[in-house]
Protein backbone atom coordinates (compact mmCIF):
# COMPACT_ATOMS: atom_id res chain seq x y z
CA UNK A 1 0.00 0.00 0.00
CA UNK A 2 1.61 3.45 -0.89
CA UNK A 3 2.62 5.94 1.90
CA UNK A 4 -0.45 8.71 2.14
CA UNK A 5 1.92 11.62 4.17
CA UNK A 6 -0.09 14.44 5.73
CA UNK A 7 0.56 17.09 8.22
CA UNK A 8 -2.55 17.91 10.39
CA UNK A 9 -2.44 22.40 11.10
CA UNK A 10 -2.73 23.09 14.25
CA UNK A 11 -5.60 25.31 16.15
CA UNK A 12 -3.65 28.65 15.67
CA UNK A 13 -3.01 27.96 12.11
CA UNK A 14 -6.47 26.64 11.24
CA UNK A 15 -7.58 29.67 13.25
CA UNK A 16 -6.17 31.78 10.21
CA UNK A 17 -7.83 30.28 8.17
CA UNK A 18 -11.21 30.16 9.77
CA UNK A 19 -11.06 34.34 10.43
CA UNK A 20 -10.15 35.31 6.61
CA UNK A 21 -12.53 36.56 4.63
CA UNK A 22 -12.78 38.73 2.06
CA UNK A 23 -11.65 42.09 3.38
CA UNK A 24 -9.11 40.30 6.40
CA UNK A 25 -6.49 38.63 4.12
CA UNK A 26 -4.29 36.70 6.30
CA UNK A 27 -0.81 36.46 4.79
CA UNK A 28 2.10 37.99 5.59
CA UNK A 29 4.88 39.14 3.44
CA UNK A 30 7.94 41.10 2.80
CA UNK A 31 9.66 43.49 0.39
CA UNK A 32 13.27 42.60 0.04
CA UNK A 33 15.49 45.28 -2.18
CA UNK A 34 18.67 43.67 -3.55
CA UNK A 35 21.77 45.04 -5.56
CA UNK A 36 21.42 43.62 -8.91
CA UNK A 37 24.67 43.55 -10.77
CA UNK A 38 25.31 40.05 -10.19
CA UNK A 39 22.15 38.60 -11.50
CA UNK A 40 22.09 40.49 -14.85
CA UNK A 41 22.06 38.72 -18.42
CA UNK A 42 23.79 40.10 -21.40
CA UNK A 43 20.90 42.20 -22.17
CA UNK A 44 21.17 44.14 -18.77
CA UNK A 45 18.17 42.69 -17.68
CA UNK A 46 17.45 40.55 -14.13
CA UNK A 47 17.79 36.60 -14.83
CA UNK A 48 14.52 35.54 -13.45
CA UNK A 49 14.73 31.93 -14.94
CA UNK A 50 18.03 31.62 -12.89
CA UNK A 51 16.19 32.99 -9.66
CA UNK A 52 13.43 30.30 -10.67
CA UNK A 53 15.99 27.30 -10.70
CA UNK A 54 17.61 28.40 -7.20
CA UNK A 55 14.52 28.31 -5.72
CA UNK A 56 13.38 25.11 -7.37
CA UNK A 57 16.48 23.85 -5.77
CA UNK A 58 16.26 25.43 -2.61
CA UNK A 59 12.86 24.07 -1.66
CA UNK A 60 14.41 20.80 -0.83
CA UNK A 61 14.85 22.55 2.81
CA UNK A 62 11.44 24.09 2.71
CA UNK A 63 8.88 21.58 1.62
CA UNK A 64 5.83 23.22 3.00
CA UNK A 65 6.16 25.45 -0.04
CA UNK A 66 5.03 22.41 -2.45
CA UNK A 67 2.55 21.57 -0.03
CA UNK A 68 -1.57 22.74 -0.37
CA UNK A 69 -4.71 22.32 1.81
CA UNK A 70 -7.14 19.52 2.09
CA UNK A 71 -10.04 18.98 4.21
CA UNK A 72 -10.87 15.86 6.76
CA UNK A 73 -14.25 14.79 5.85
CA UNK A 74 -16.99 15.81 8.48
CA UNK A 75 -14.85 17.56 11.09
CA UNK A 76 -13.32 20.01 8.15
CA UNK A 77 -10.23 20.55 9.74
CA UNK A 78 -7.30 21.43 7.15
CA UNK A 79 -4.87 19.34 6.79
CA UNK A 80 -1.14 19.82 4.36
CA UNK A 81 -0.54 17.33 1.58
CA UNK A 82 1.88 17.32 -1.62
CA UNK A 83 0.58 19.11 -4.36
CA UNK A 84 0.82 16.80 -7.30
CA UNK A 85 0.34 19.79 -9.56
CA UNK A 86 2.68 22.24 -8.35
CA UNK A 87 4.26 24.55 -10.71
CA UNK A 88 7.04 26.70 -9.69
CA UNK A 89 6.26 29.41 -12.49
CA UNK A 90 2.49 30.20 -11.01
CA UNK A 91 4.86 30.62 -7.48
CA UNK A 92 7.53 32.85 -8.44
CA UNK A 93 6.61 35.90 -10.89
CA UNK A 94 8.32 38.49 -12.84
CA UNK A 95 7.56 41.85 -13.25
CA UNK A 96 8.93 45.59 -13.51
CA UNK A 97 8.49 48.91 -12.61
CA UNK A 98 8.18 51.80 -15.22
CA UNK A 99 10.72 54.50 -15.35
CA UNK A 100 12.34 55.99 -13.45
CA UNK A 101 11.64 53.12 -10.87
CA UNK A 102 11.41 54.92 -7.53
CA UNK A 103 10.75 53.80 -3.53
CA UNK A 104 7.57 55.24 -4.64
CA UNK A 105 6.29 53.33 -7.22
CA UNK A 106 7.35 49.78 -5.69
CA UNK A 107 5.37 50.35 -2.69
CA UNK A 108 2.32 51.19 -4.69
CA UNK A 109 3.16 48.06 -6.10
CA UNK A 110 3.84 46.03 -3.45
CA UNK A 111 0.47 47.41 -1.94
CA UNK A 112 -1.54 46.60 -5.08
CA UNK A 113 0.32 42.77 -4.95
CA UNK A 114 -0.64 42.62 -0.80
CA UNK A 115 -3.97 43.23 -1.04
CA UNK A 116 -4.77 40.11 -3.80
CA UNK A 117 -5.77 36.65 -1.59
CA UNK A 118 -3.49 33.78 -2.24
CA UNK A 119 -5.34 30.94 -4.03
CA UNK A 120 -6.20 27.81 -1.58
CA UNK A 121 -6.01 25.35 -4.20
CA UNK A 122 -2.72 25.50 -4.28
CA UNK A 123 0.31 26.13 -2.19
CA UNK A 124 -0.26 29.11 -0.27
CA UNK A 125 2.42 31.42 -1.16
CA UNK A 126 4.08 33.76 -4.49
CA UNK A 127 7.03 35.45 -5.01
CA UNK A 128 7.35 38.20 -7.16
CA UNK A 129 10.68 39.25 -8.78
CA UNK A 130 10.61 43.20 -9.64
CA UNK A 131 13.17 45.01 -11.77
CA UNK A 132 13.21 48.21 -13.01
CA UNK A 133 14.25 49.90 -9.66
CA UNK A 134 16.75 52.70 -9.33
CA UNK A 135 20.78 52.55 -9.18
CA UNK A 136 20.20 48.94 -11.20
CA UNK A 137 18.21 47.24 -8.34
CA UNK A 138 15.44 44.66 -8.06
CA UNK A 139 13.59 43.62 -5.35
CA UNK A 140 11.40 40.76 -4.58
CA UNK A 141 7.75 40.75 -2.99
CA UNK A 142 7.15 37.88 -0.80
CA UNK A 143 3.80 36.31 0.56
CA UNK A 144 2.94 33.38 2.51
CA UNK A 145 -0.64 32.23 4.26
CA UNK A 146 0.41 33.00 8.41
CA UNK A 147 -1.25 29.48 8.73
CA UNK A 148 2.26 28.55 6.73
CA UNK A 149 4.68 30.40 8.95
CA UNK A 150 5.06 32.57 11.83
CA UNK A 151 7.91 35.49 12.43
CA UNK A 152 10.66 33.57 13.40
CA UNK A 153 9.79 30.14 10.98
CA UNK A 154 9.66 32.80 8.20
CA UNK A 155 12.61 33.40 8.27
CA UNK A 156 14.21 30.24 8.55
CA UNK A 157 12.08 29.08 5.33
CA UNK A 158 13.83 32.38 3.92
CA UNK A 159 17.47 31.10 5.15
CA UNK A 160 16.59 28.06 2.14
CA UNK A 161 17.28 30.73 -0.24
CA UNK A 162 19.18 33.65 1.08
CA UNK A 163 23.09 33.06 2.18
CA UNK A 164 25.92 34.10 3.91
CA UNK A 165 28.34 34.31 1.20
CA UNK A 166 28.09 36.09 -1.98
CA UNK A 167 28.98 33.08 -3.77
CA UNK A 168 26.57 32.27 -7.30
CA UNK A 169 26.42 27.94 -6.55
CA UNK A 170 23.46 26.67 -6.94
CA UNK A 171 21.97 24.01 -4.40
CA UNK A 172 22.46 20.14 -4.92
CA UNK A 173 19.54 18.36 -6.75
CA UNK A 174 17.17 16.82 -4.94
CA UNK A 175 14.50 14.70 -7.04
CA UNK A 176 10.95 15.75 -5.60
CA UNK A 177 8.19 13.06 -6.03
CA UNK A 178 5.09 13.99 -4.51
CA UNK A 179 3.53 11.73 -1.92
CA UNK A 180 0.05 10.04 -2.66
CA UNK A 181 -2.61 12.39 -1.28
CA UNK A 182 -4.12 10.72 1.71
CA UNK A 183 -8.31 9.16 0.64
CA UNK A 184 -11.10 11.07 2.14
CA UNK A 185 -11.36 7.74 4.50
CA UNK A 186 -8.02 7.66 5.09
CA UNK A 187 -8.36 10.74 7.16
CA UNK A 188 -11.47 10.57 8.63
CA UNK A 189 -10.34 7.37 10.30
CA UNK A 190 -7.49 8.88 11.30
CA UNK A 191 -9.33 11.62 13.22
CA UNK A 192 -11.95 9.20 14.80
CA UNK A 193 -8.81 7.48 15.99
CA UNK A 194 -7.17 10.78 17.15
CA UNK A 195 -10.20 11.86 19.24
CA UNK A 196 -11.17 8.88 20.58
CA UNK A 197 -7.79 8.20 22.30
CA UNK A 198 -8.31 11.68 24.03
CA UNK A 199 -10.19 9.92 27.22
CA UNK A 200 -7.13 7.20 27.32
CA UNK A 201 -4.63 10.03 27.10
CA UNK A 202 -6.36 11.04 30.17
CA UNK A 203 -6.79 8.13 31.93
CA UNK A 204 -2.67 7.14 31.46
CA UNK A 205 -1.95 11.16 33.46
CA UNK A 206 -3.89 10.06 36.29
CA UNK A 207 -1.86 7.34 38.19
CA UNK A 208 1.61 9.43 37.46
CA UNK A 209 -0.79 12.27 38.59
CA UNK A 210 -1.93 10.40 42.00
CA UNK A 211 2.03 9.50 42.74
CA UNK A 212 2.50 13.71 42.94
CA UNK A 213 -0.63 15.00 44.45
CA UNK A 214 0.69 18.52 45.76
CA UNK A 215 3.02 19.07 42.52
CA UNK A 216 -0.33 18.10 40.27
CA UNK A 217 -2.07 20.39 42.50
CA UNK A 218 -0.54 23.02 42.10
CA UNK A 219 0.10 22.61 38.28
CA UNK A 220 -3.85 22.29 37.98
CA UNK A 221 -3.85 25.86 40.24
CA UNK A 222 -1.40 27.90 38.46
CA UNK A 223 -2.84 26.65 34.83
CA UNK A 224 -6.49 27.81 35.81
CA UNK A 225 -5.20 31.34 36.82
CA UNK A 226 -3.29 31.32 33.72
CA UNK A 227 -6.10 30.33 31.50
CA UNK A 228 -8.18 32.94 33.55
CA UNK A 229 -5.30 35.42 33.25
CA UNK A 230 -5.34 35.49 29.46
CA UNK A 231 -9.07 35.22 28.88
CA UNK A 232 -9.50 38.16 31.32
CA UNK A 233 -6.68 40.29 29.04
CA UNK A 234 -9.29 40.25 26.46
CA UNK A 235 -12.57 40.95 27.55
CA UNK A 236 -11.97 44.80 28.75
CA UNK A 237 -11.92 46.79 25.36
CA UNK A 238 -10.14 50.11 24.02
CA UNK A 239 -10.68 53.85 23.28
CA UNK A 240 -11.95 53.86 19.83
CA UNK A 241 -9.78 55.66 17.34
CA UNK A 242 -9.51 55.93 13.49
CA UNK A 243 -6.66 53.24 13.34
CA UNK A 244 -10.32 50.95 13.80
CA UNK A 245 -11.88 51.47 11.14
CA UNK A 246 -13.93 48.62 9.21
CA UNK A 247 -11.43 47.51 6.86
CA UNK A 248 -12.14 46.93 2.68
CA UNK A 249 -9.48 44.41 0.45
CA UNK A 250 -6.99 47.20 -0.35
CA UNK A 251 -4.31 48.08 1.04
CA UNK A 252 -1.14 50.97 1.44
CA UNK A 253 1.91 49.98 2.13
CA UNK A 254 4.95 52.47 3.73
CA UNK A 255 7.82 51.64 5.41
CA UNK A 256 10.63 53.32 6.78
CA UNK A 257 14.70 52.66 8.50
CA UNK A 258 16.49 53.19 11.82
CA UNK A 259 19.76 51.94 12.87
CA UNK A 260 19.80 49.33 15.61
CA UNK A 261 22.47 50.33 17.44
CA UNK A 262 20.68 53.97 18.27
CA UNK A 263 17.50 52.10 19.05
CA UNK A 264 19.51 49.00 21.10
CA UNK A 265 21.72 52.54 22.39
CA UNK A 266 18.16 54.26 23.87
CA UNK A 267 16.39 51.18 25.02
CA UNK A 268 20.06 50.14 27.47
CA UNK A 269 20.34 53.85 28.66
CA UNK A 270 16.60 53.97 29.93
CA UNK A 271 16.80 50.24 31.66
CA UNK A 272 14.72 48.85 29.17
CA UNK A 273 15.37 46.59 26.30
CA UNK A 274 15.00 47.21 22.21
CA UNK A 275 11.61 46.56 22.00
CA UNK A 276 10.42 48.74 24.51
CA UNK A 277 11.74 51.03 22.27
CA UNK A 278 10.09 50.02 19.88
CA UNK A 279 6.53 50.46 21.69
CA UNK A 280 7.57 53.91 22.83
CA UNK A 281 8.10 55.00 19.51
CA UNK A 282 4.65 53.69 18.26
CA UNK A 283 3.47 55.35 21.32
CA UNK A 284 4.32 58.98 20.45
CA UNK A 285 3.53 58.61 16.68
CA UNK A 286 -0.41 56.99 17.28
CA UNK A 287 -0.74 60.35 19.51
CA UNK A 288 0.79 62.60 16.69
CA UNK A 289 -1.20 61.32 14.00
CA UNK A 290 -4.43 61.10 16.04
CA UNK A 291 -4.11 64.60 16.99
CA UNK A 292 -3.38 65.35 13.59
CA UNK A 293 -7.12 63.56 12.85
CA UNK A 294 -8.40 65.88 15.62
CA UNK A 295 -9.01 62.88 18.07
CA UNK A 296 -7.00 63.80 21.33
CA UNK A 297 -5.16 61.56 23.57
CA UNK A 298 -5.87 61.90 27.12
CA UNK A 299 -4.30 59.97 30.17
CA UNK A 300 -7.70 58.11 30.56
CA UNK A 301 -6.83 56.87 26.64
CA UNK A 302 -6.97 52.98 26.82
CA UNK A 303 -4.76 52.03 23.74
CA UNK A 304 -3.23 48.64 23.34
CA UNK A 305 -1.08 46.69 21.05
CA UNK A 306 -1.21 42.72 20.08
CA UNK A 307 2.44 41.77 20.41
CA UNK A 308 3.30 38.20 19.13
CA UNK A 309 6.10 37.08 21.28
CA UNK A 310 7.97 34.09 19.69
CA UNK A 311 7.99 30.77 21.86
CA UNK A 312 9.73 28.60 19.51
CA UNK A 313 12.77 26.62 21.31
CA UNK A 314 16.32 25.87 19.60
CA UNK A 315 14.99 22.14 18.98
CA UNK A 316 12.26 23.84 17.09
CA UNK A 317 13.90 26.27 14.59
CA UNK A 318 13.09 25.19 10.50
CA UNK A 319 9.97 24.00 11.68
CA UNK A 320 6.64 25.06 9.83
CA UNK A 321 3.60 26.25 11.57
CA UNK A 322 3.06 29.08 14.18
CA UNK A 323 4.57 29.10 17.76
CA UNK A 324 3.81 32.25 19.38
CA UNK A 325 2.02 33.86 22.28
CA UNK A 326 -0.06 37.40 21.83
CA UNK A 327 0.39 40.12 24.60
CA UNK A 328 -1.61 42.60 25.09
CA UNK A 329 0.43 45.67 26.09
CA UNK A 330 -1.66 49.22 26.85
CA UNK A 331 1.21 51.51 25.17
CA UNK A 332 0.74 55.49 27.22
CA UNK A 333 -0.32 57.74 23.98
CA UNK A 334 -2.04 59.97 27.01
CA UNK A 335 1.66 60.81 28.50
CA UNK A 336 2.34 64.23 26.43
CA UNK A 337 6.54 63.59 27.73
CA UNK A 338 8.44 61.30 25.63
CA UNK A 339 10.76 60.18 28.30
CA UNK A 340 7.82 59.55 30.71
CA UNK A 341 6.70 57.65 27.72
CA UNK A 342 9.21 55.27 27.00
CA UNK A 343 9.38 54.59 31.09
CA UNK A 344 6.11 53.46 31.42
CA UNK A 345 6.24 51.55 28.19
CA UNK A 346 9.36 49.79 30.11
CA UNK A 347 6.95 49.25 33.48
CA UNK A 348 4.39 47.95 31.18
CA UNK A 349 6.60 45.23 29.10
CA UNK A 350 8.34 44.10 32.27
CA UNK A 351 4.89 43.06 34.23
CA UNK A 352 3.56 41.51 31.03
CA UNK A 353 6.92 39.10 31.47
CA UNK A 354 5.92 37.95 34.74
CA UNK A 355 2.81 37.45 33.90
CA UNK A 356 0.69 34.09 33.66
CA UNK A 357 -0.58 34.96 29.94
CA UNK A 358 2.58 33.13 27.80
CA UNK A 359 1.45 29.85 29.88
CA UNK A 360 -2.40 30.46 29.55
CA UNK A 361 -2.24 30.87 25.86
CA UNK A 362 -0.01 27.50 25.20
CA UNK A 363 -2.98 25.83 27.57
CA UNK A 364 -6.33 27.50 25.40
CA UNK A 365 -4.07 26.41 22.25
CA UNK A 366 -3.47 23.01 23.49
CA UNK A 367 -7.20 22.68 24.18
CA UNK A 368 -7.99 23.63 20.74
CA UNK A 369 -6.01 21.23 19.36
CA UNK A 370 -7.28 18.58 21.54
CA UNK A 371 -10.98 19.29 21.92
CA UNK A 372 -12.13 22.29 20.03
CA UNK A 373 -10.21 24.31 17.21
CA UNK A 374 -12.68 26.45 16.93
CA UNK A 375 -12.47 28.39 20.53
CA UNK A 376 -9.38 29.89 19.18
CA UNK A 377 -11.48 31.08 16.09
CA UNK A 378 -14.25 32.53 18.69
CA UNK A 379 -11.69 34.14 20.78
CA UNK A 380 -9.98 35.70 18.05
CA UNK A 381 -13.19 37.13 16.83
CA UNK A 382 -14.41 37.88 20.26
CA UNK A 383 -10.47 39.87 20.95
CA UNK A 384 -11.95 41.94 17.76
CA UNK A 385 -15.42 42.48 18.46
CA UNK A 386 -14.49 43.87 21.98
CA UNK A 387 -11.72 45.95 20.43
CA UNK A 388 -9.75 44.41 23.07
CA UNK A 389 -6.44 45.86 21.44
CA UNK A 390 -5.91 48.58 18.68
CA UNK A 391 -3.08 47.74 16.78
CA UNK A 392 -0.39 44.76 16.00
CA UNK A 393 2.99 45.18 16.56
CA UNK A 394 5.51 42.70 15.84
CA UNK A 395 9.10 42.45 15.89
CA UNK A 396 11.19 39.98 14.22
CA UNK A 397 15.12 39.57 15.03
CA UNK A 398 16.68 38.68 12.22
CA UNK A 399 20.53 38.25 11.15
CA UNK A 400 23.36 41.38 11.49
CA UNK A 401 24.94 40.67 8.43
CA UNK A 402 24.26 40.84 5.18
CA UNK A 403 22.31 37.96 3.11
CA UNK A 404 22.48 37.14 -0.74
CA UNK A 405 20.75 35.69 -3.43
CA UNK A 406 23.21 34.66 -6.69
CA UNK A 407 25.97 36.83 -5.30
CA UNK A 408 23.14 39.78 -5.02
CA UNK A 409 23.19 41.64 -2.09
CA UNK A 410 20.11 41.59 0.17
CA UNK A 411 20.56 46.06 1.26
CA UNK A 412 16.62 46.23 2.88
CA UNK A 413 14.12 44.53 3.62
CA UNK A 414 10.71 45.26 5.04
CA UNK A 415 7.86 43.16 6.59
CA UNK A 416 4.19 42.69 6.37
CA UNK A 417 1.52 41.66 9.13
CA UNK A 418 -1.56 41.49 8.01
CA UNK A 419 -4.88 43.32 9.27
CA UNK A 420 -7.84 42.15 11.57
CA UNK A 421 -11.36 42.72 11.20
CA UNK A 422 -12.00 46.42 12.91
CA UNK A 423 -7.83 46.97 12.36
CA UNK A 424 -6.53 49.81 9.64
CA UNK A 425 -3.38 49.43 10.44
CA UNK A 426 -0.85 46.48 11.23
CA UNK A 427 3.14 47.43 12.22
CA UNK A 428 6.13 45.02 11.69
CA UNK A 429 9.73 45.09 12.12
CA UNK A 430 12.74 43.48 11.15
CA UNK A 431 16.22 43.56 12.29
CA UNK A 432 18.79 42.81 9.22
CA UNK A 433 22.10 43.94 8.49
CA UNK A 434 22.04 47.18 11.42
CA UNK A 435 19.16 48.39 10.36
CA UNK A 436 15.85 48.62 12.66
CA UNK A 437 12.93 48.07 9.02
CA UNK A 438 9.44 49.19 9.62
CA UNK A 439 6.94 47.99 7.83
CA UNK A 440 3.52 49.55 7.61
CA UNK A 441 0.52 48.19 6.89
CA UNK A 442 -2.79 49.78 6.25
CA UNK A 443 -6.28 49.46 4.90
CA UNK A 444 -6.75 52.22 1.55
CA UNK A 445 -9.74 53.98 2.63
CA UNK A 446 -9.17 54.25 5.83
CA UNK A 447 -5.58 55.67 5.80
CA UNK A 448 -5.12 57.86 2.96
CA UNK A 449 -2.69 59.58 5.25
CA UNK A 450 -0.17 56.15 6.16
CA UNK A 451 2.50 58.66 4.96
CA UNK A 452 1.94 61.26 7.67
CA UNK A 453 2.42 58.19 10.06
CA UNK A 454 5.45 56.85 9.18
CA UNK A 455 6.72 60.33 9.46
CA UNK A 456 5.13 60.63 13.39
CA UNK A 457 7.05 57.50 13.72
CA UNK A 458 10.43 59.12 12.21
CA UNK A 459 9.76 62.19 14.24
CA UNK A 460 9.08 60.60 18.05
CA UNK A 461 12.24 58.69 17.39
CA UNK A 462 14.23 61.28 16.47
CA UNK A 463 12.53 63.29 19.53
CA UNK A 464 13.16 60.41 22.02
CA UNK A 465 17.70 60.58 20.42
CA UNK A 466 17.14 63.94 21.55
CA UNK A 467 15.70 63.73 24.93
CA UNK A 468 17.85 60.87 25.14
CA UNK A 469 19.38 60.27 29.02
CA UNK A 470 22.72 59.65 27.65
CA UNK A 471 24.39 59.98 24.16
CA UNK A 472 23.91 57.52 21.76
CA UNK A 473 26.14 56.38 18.53
CA UNK A 474 26.59 58.24 15.62
CA UNK A 475 23.95 57.66 12.98
CA UNK A 476 24.14 55.04 10.37
CA UNK A 477 22.03 56.40 7.56
CA UNK A 478 18.81 55.09 6.23
CA UNK A 479 18.19 52.75 3.03
CA UNK A 480 16.91 53.86 0.31
CA UNK A 481 14.79 56.42 2.02
CA UNK A 482 10.87 56.99 2.34
CA UNK A 483 10.11 58.04 -0.30
CA UNK A 484 6.37 58.45 0.58
CA UNK A 485 3.69 60.36 -0.84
Amino acid sequence: MAYRRYDRLSATDAAFLAIEDASVHMHVGAVAIFEGESLRTEAGAIDTERIRTFIDLALHDAPRFRQKLAWIPRFEHPVWVDDPRFNLRYHVRHTALPPPGDVRQLKRMAARLFSQKLDRGKPLWEMWVVEGLRNGRFALVLKAHHCMVDGIAGIDILAAILRLEPGTAMPPKHPWIPQPQPSRSRLLGDEIWRRASLPFDVACAVPRALSRPIEVANSVRESVLSVGETMAAGFSGTTDTPLNADIGPYRRYDWTRFDIAEARALGKAAGGTLNDVVLATVAGAVRRFLGWRGHRATPESVFRVMVPVSIRGSEERGMPGNRVVNFLAPIPIGESSPVRRLQRTIEVTARLKHSRVAHGAELIEEIGDRVATGLIVQLVRFAANQRAYNLVVTNVPGPPCPLYLLGARMVEIYPLVPLFGGQALGIALFSYDGGLHWGLNADWEAMPDLHDLVGAVEEEFAQLQNVSPSPVPTPGGGGTGSGRR
